[in-house]
């Protein structure tokens, strides 16, 4: 695929019967935008679904709000293993290779060189690049990689002095590396976590080990310190680390497989052992990380969509299936909660407050495979940190608010998951609902605040006291609040679940806290004081207003709409909120709001605003994302959005319907006995439903449950291109 955008013919034709297949991907759609930190924040990242490592070019040093590739960027200084899970997220634990002829230069801006996107390729299972070395001379390198292993191969230009640099460390982190010419390796290990001012685990042990093993043997080598070269010297623990070798006379190729872990080096061995053996070449492993993502995303073939939807909804599939990514290492895992090695399968990048609302409902479809797994992830850091993870980096940052790790528990208990232990799941979300954080009436956990303890459900005091988080105590606290009864009702199905009746009835209850924010004087949800007043809205709000949290109610859309004074008055509301603008599409709150007029008896303005939203805030090009991906949310809500489904509230185990995008998707779900065709002709100039059939049967409300979809069948729209009256 072509680094920049297709010619405007493209969206103009029509790629019916295509393949959502390793192939239609593009992964510069989200690496560029007008903010520097404000866009899609993705890289054109190689590795498998859930990679514990993923492998890209560098053209800038990264850090939080900040990833190691913008589309925008003139120069490649390196090809890094990276773990950072998110733009406003740090990495960990990272390594960086990069080649080079003449001279060895090893700081950053030293040893960058040109390049043009025409000589740019990236896909999911590869990527190449052609850098300009001078004197009319170019570097070719291209890289591939597995889980926890990349692939580097780089054609060096004839007659020139080959060399290979591999950066440990920056400058403020002190590492190691090891240069063992006999082995063709350079190990090391960073100790760095970017994340580390976050939190109370300061996890003491942790590196991010890497064995870089050549297939050439080394002519000389050294270590450096920023630019200062250590020529000969094959050992050093120091900041700003780096080891160099250079290649005999003539080498032309030069490939180098580069094993990550968390464990030690030995582990990091084992993983290339396990992943890129000795004698696999480089068109192997590029060839079983593609059939790993064929496998995934052959799973939809879309009929009636245009090259540039095809592109965006492989994309969007292929960002989905990122997250969250794997921690363990065959069979063991580093946890920082407790700077210990364990037995099990681990995952880390947990975006909740994001990937609750319709990533993880994503994954429950397309990587069924994985969800025990990660629940149980969950329940590991539980045990060993004592919290269910809010936002989880390695360990728990305290990023954003809610427990929303109770709702993904929820929903996989309703979607009929069991692999995992649901008393010691019923016990983790009970603690998150009952009891407050350390020291909950002193601080008020403003956002990333440092030197606290887990905030789960900070200011819980305040809400178990009067059903609201109190604005005078708290930050954020009326979007606490609404996330807190949200949860409460997710807390409810899990008790029943395990039996707990009585506290399922409690919980249920408390659900309904959210009624107590609403001020019918203004019409919307508003932060209140510890003694009821009002409350100042400056910092009661999560990353939003009061316009969009006055409809942050998942789990009681008809009790909200009842609070609001009934359909007519709600559907008004629900007019001006899009009519002035209030709807932020690159946030996540807004997500599900769309789909609400489905609960008020206008439905057709669901699907003709799904639509809208959908063709504003997603295109075939760099700057393709309106706002962060945050860990697969934005490209989640594409899909499903696109297929005519949405989770408005994921824990229910059921979608609202919304306006399918494509003449025919034929969905091909893990362990369903036949597939699930989505059928809604000539879709693409009629977004309105006229009438919907599952198998057979009439749908007169728009809403589907999970369990009926995984059986697969024909789900078949008929469509208007003038509103219509279904499901109202």
């Amino acid at each position: 695929m072509a680094a920049s955008a297709p010619p405007p013919s493209a969206a103009a034709g029509r790629a019916d019967a295509g393949r959502a297949d390793v192939d239609l991907v593009n992964p510069f759609i989200g690496t560029s935008g007008e903010s520097d930190s404000e866009y899609g924040g993705m890289i054109p990242s190689t590795a498998p679904p859930f990679a514990m490592t993923r492998w890209s070019p560098m053209t800038r040093q990264n850090y939080v709000s900040r990833t190691p590739y913008h589309y925008d960027d003139k120069k490649i200084s390196g090809f890094i293993g990276t773990h950072q899970p998110a733009i406003w997220m740090g990495d960990s634990g990272y390594v960086t290779g990069m080649p080079g002829i003449g001279a060895v230069k090893t700081a950053a801006d030293d040893r960058a060189l040109p390049f043009r996107h025409a000589d740019e390729h990236a896909a999911p299972d590869r990527y190449s690049v052609r850098m300009q070395a001078g004197s009319g001379r170019t570097l070719t390198t291209e890289m591939t990689g597995t889980s926890r292993v990349g692939l580097l191969r780089t054609t060096y230009p004839a007659d020139a002095d080959a060399n290979f640099v591999v950066q440990a460390t920056r400058s403020g982190i002190t590492g190691n590396v090891h240069v063992d010419p006999a082995a063709r390796e350079i190990t090391g290990y960073n100790p760095d976590r970017q994340d580390s001012n976050l939190g109370p685990f300061k996890a003491p042990s942790f590196k991010g080990y890497f064995v870089a093993r050549f297939d050439t043997a080394f002519d000389s080598y050294g270590t450096a310190t920023g630019a200062t070269l250590h020529e000969g010297q094959g050992e050093r623990t120091d900041g700003d680390l780096s080891a160099y070798v250079r290649f005999p006379s003539g080498t032309r190729t030069v490939q180098v497989r580069i094993a990550t872990s968390f464990i030690s080096p030995e582990q990091a061995r084992a993983n290339l052992a396990a992943e890129a053996p000795d004698g696999q070449s480089f068109e192997q492993t590029a060839g079983k990380t593609r059939a790993q993502w064929n496998r995934k995303l052959n799973r939809v073939t879309l009929h009636g969509a245009t090259a540039d939807q095809q592109a965006i909804f492989s994309t969007s599939m292929y960002h989905a299936l990122q997250y969250p990514s794997e921690n363990s290492e065959h069979g063991r895992y580093y946890s920082a909660y407790d700077d210990k090695v364990h037995s099990g399968t681990s995952y880390t990048g947990y975006s909740l407050w994001d990937t609750f609302r319709a990533e993880n409902a994503f994954l429950t479809l397309f990587a069924p495979e994985r969800i025990d797994g990660m629940v149980t992830s969950m329940l590991q850091d539980y045990r060993e940190g004592g919290w269910l993870p809010m936002w989880k980096n390695l360990t728990e940052t305290n990023i954003m608010v809610g427990t929303n790790a109770d709702s993904v528990i929820a929903e996989a208990i309703a979607k009929g998951f069991t692999g995992f232990d649901r008393g010691l799941a019923y016990e983790a979300v009970y603690k998150d609902a009952m009891t407050p954080p350390d020291k909950d009436t002193e601080l008020s956990y403003y956002d990333r605040q440092e030197g606290t303890p887990v905030e789960a459900r900070a200011g819980l005091t305040t809400y178990r006291q009067n059903g609201w988080v109190a604005a005078d105590r708290t930050a954020e606290s009326a979007s606490r609040t609404l996330d807190y009864a949200y949860e409460d009702w997710a807390v409810a199905q899990v008790a029943k679940a395990v039996g707990k009746n009585d506290d399922a009835r409690m919980f249920l209850r408390r659900s309904a806290n959210y009624k107590k924010l609403y001020d019918p004087a203004t019409g919307f949800l508003r932060p209140r004081n510890l003694d009821g007043s009002w409350g100042d809205e400056t910092w009661s709000w999560t990353e939003g207003d009061r316009w969009v949290y006055t409809l942050d109610v998942l789990h009681d859309v008809p009790g909200l709409i009842g609070l609001m004074g009934g359909e007519k008055k709600f559907t008004s509301w629900l007019d001006g909120y899009f009519a002035g603008g209030h709807n932020n599409h690159t946030n996540e709150p807004s997500h599900h709001v769309a789909y609400l007029y489905d609960d008020a008896g206008q439905p057709w303005k669901t699907q003709r605003t799904v639509r809208q939203l959908a063709g504003a805030n997603y295109a075939n090009r760099p700057d393709g994302l309106s706002g962060n991906d945050d860990c697969g949310q934005m490209s989640a809500w594409y899909v499903l959005s696109s297929l005519g489904i949405y989770p408005v509230n994921p824990a229910s185990a059921t979608y609202a319907v919304g306006s399918p995008f494509f003449d025919r998707a034929d969905v091909h779900l893990p362990g369903a006995s036949r597939p699930l065709v989505i059928s809604a002709e000539g879709a693409a100039s009629a977004p309105y439903i006229r009438s919907l059939f599952l198998n057979g049967k009439s749908v007169d409300r728009p809403v589907l449950r999970h369990a009926d979809l995984l059986k697969g069948g024909r789900l078949r729209f008929t469509m208007s291109d003038t509103p219509q009256n279904w499901g109202s």
